[in-house]
């Protein structure tokens, strides 16, 4: 079924991915962040590395790229990192799900990480995606979209940041696959995707 927002600044509904019980990699957030770029600058004393240039981020089966990234390290060890992509392009987020053959990718201009709270922030052009193998299953785009791995929850905000040509109004714009039934008759073949509007009590009414 496919939802859109009923108005810009409306934050949405919080979704549980698939409702499934699998959540993101929890080893991940312990695992050693390996950083590739062109170039670094390093700060001892604030603790904070800047790489620019084709930057390359891999930590456990998580997976970021883009031209700039700022790492700033607590004193427990977590890492906060910010990536930003090249002008006109997107920064990249990949991380695997635990326990299944799935994946979380998401893209934008900005991309916050955070190692302690465990969560991922997409801001401007915002994308994310849920894949099963190569498939994409859920799709959501808006103008800010966190993602918590420590739930498996995310939310999206639309706005101005967010339109495009072809969604001018700048709303949240979310896809989501049906989930398979146990109980559906073997081969049974599965009805179209209904479209849905939102409800006018989320927002302003339809015009």
């Amino acid at each position: 079924m496919k939802i859109t927002s009923a108005t810009l600044s409306l934050a949405f509904a919080v979704l549980v991915l698939a409702a499934a019980p699998a959540g993101a990699e929890k080893a991940d957030r312990t695992k050693p962040m390996n950083v590739e770029a062109d170039t670094l600058r390093y700060d001892d004393v604030q603790q904070t590395s800047v790489f620019t240039g084709k930057v390359v981020v891999t930590k456990g089966s998580i997976v970021i790229r883009g031209a700039r990234m700022t790492v700033k390290q607590d004193p427990e060890g977590y890492q906060f990192g910010v990536v930003t992509s090249e002008p006109g392009k997107q920064a990249f987020f990949r991380q695997k799900r635990d326990g299944v053959d799935e994946f979380i990718e998401g893209e934008a201009e900005t991309i916050e990480y955070d190692g302690r709270a465990d969560r991922v922030k997409f801001i401007g052009r915002a994308e994310m995606r849920r894949l099963r193998g190569t498939v994409i299953n859920d799709e959501t785009t808006g103008a800010v979209i966190t993602y918590d791995n420590t739930n498996d929850q995310f939310t999206v905000d639309g706005g101005s940041a967010s339109a495009t040509p072809s969604n001018p109004g700048g709303r949240v714009r979310a896809t989501l696959a049906p989930r398979s039934s146990a109980s559906a008759p073997a081969g049974a073949a599965s009805a179209p995707p209904a479209r849905l509007r939102a409800a006018p009590t989320l927002g302003q009414e339809s015009r």
